[in-house]
């Protein structure tokens, strides 16, 4: 894929990854300190490629400008959770996350028949719901306060055609 500043690649994630997944999931800003140990523990994972995560690094130039992690909702037939996507904040509106995303839905394909994501519900996070809406994925439940006072969790679904599952 070619978006705004080059050609945009995929591959899988890789441990060596680890100091730059970090510095661009820091880079967002919308993250809380907390929630930065478990994007890298769920990187760490991923990057393992142990039963329960997946996940894809997006370069430009050889760089890692993105990644995201995802996989089977355990005790369930055909679901899966889209864990984490981070954009580097200069490659933000470039593609690099609809890249990613349709990555995963063809990867999925055949074995899925729902992706979930939850997100939060603050207003700064605006634009991160609004991806997932262009993208086909619907907001089907806010939970208030979830993950602090005035944060909400908002959860969004999208349905895919699978023939077995």
């Amino acid at each position: 894929m070619t978006a705004a500043g080059g050609r945009v690649t995929t591959r899988p994630l890789t441990i060596s990854d680890r100091a730059r997944v970090e510095s661009m999931t820091r880079a967002v800003g919308l993250f809380r300190e907390e929630e930065i140990p478990v994007a890298v523990e769920v990187f760490e994972a991923t990057a393992a490629r142990n039963d329960t995560y997946e996940g894809l690094a997006a370069l430009r130039d050889g760089e890692v400008v993105g990644w995201i992690s995802w996989g089977p909702t355990p005790g369930t037939l055909g679901t899966f959770d889209l864990y984490w996507i981070v954009i580097e904040p200069s490659c933000h509106g470039q593609g690099i996350g609809t890249l990613l995303v349709d990555e995963m839905e063809r990867l999925i394909a055949g074995r899925a028949r729902l992706i979930i994501v939850e997100t939060a519900g603050r207003p700064d996070y605006e634009s991160t719901r609004d991806f997932y809406r262009r993208r086909g994925y619907e907001a089907i439940s806010v939970i208030p306060d979830f993950y602090a006072p005035a944060d909400d969790k908002v959860t969004f679904v999208k349905r895919l055609h699978c023939g077995d599952v």
